[in-house]
């Protein structure tokens, strides 16, 4: 009886044993294909290749997934070649609020919040840009600002690396609504809110 015990015992053993093997060959041989990918490391050389370099050139004009700009207005800000007098989407509150914000982050340092050029930076020495509120600016179509964020002008560097090109334009609406805040005439408000105002100075 106690032999056939110890047989019993040795045969669980050897079970386990057994099962153990096969796991560690499983993990091992997953291992290999995770380490063993069949790919080409930066810079490594390639006999499949007859100038023996795994890195390749792309094809000339190749573009990056995703990256294909042929919209005109959205990414240059032009129409048939001109500045576009209008933009690549509706202008919403959403929008306004969203230039708002980026405006304040990215251009308040130089141009002050209300737009006249009077910056934090400007103040420090930097050289004082134009007030977005000159008539010249004010006349400027929206695409010709678009192309100043975009590739800068004069001390002012390009944002095109910063700044994507929807929140380029959601700033450009934000100026405008600034330009207009100085600006604006009792025409250019609503009657019913005209009234409004009128009867709240009363």
């Amino acid at each position: 009886m106690m032999h056939a015990t110890r047989l019993d015992m040795a045969g669980n053993r050897s079970g386990v044993f057994l099962a153990l093997a096969a796991v560690a060959l499983l993990a091992f041989a997953c291992r290999l294909d995770m380490h063993d990918q069949p790919k080409y490391k930066s810079y490594r050389a390639s006999e499949f290749f007859s100038d023996g370099m795994a890195s390749r050139i792309p094809p000339e004009g190749a573009v990056a997934q995703g990256q294909l700009r042929e919209d005109d207005l959205l990414y240059r800000g032009r129409l048939d070649g001109a500045f576009a007098a209008e933009y690549p989407f509706p202008v919403t509150r959403e929008v306004l609020e969203r230039g708002r914000q980026r405006f304040n982050i990215f251009c308040a340092p130089c141009h002050s919040q209300s737009g006249d050029g009077r910056g934090m930076i400007v103040r420090r020495g930097m050289t004082q840009p134009p007030s977005l509120h000159i008539r010249r600016l004010r006349e400027a179509p929206p695409g010709y600002i678009f192309d100043v964020v975009t590739n800068g002008f004069g001390n002012m560097y390009s944002y095109s690396s910063r700044i994507e090109p929807r929140d380029r334009w959601a700033i450009i609406a934000y100026i405008q609504a600034l330009q207009l805040s100085r600006n604006a005439t009792p025409d250019d408000v609503d009657p019913a809110d005209l009234e409004k105002l009128e009867e709240a100075g009363q």
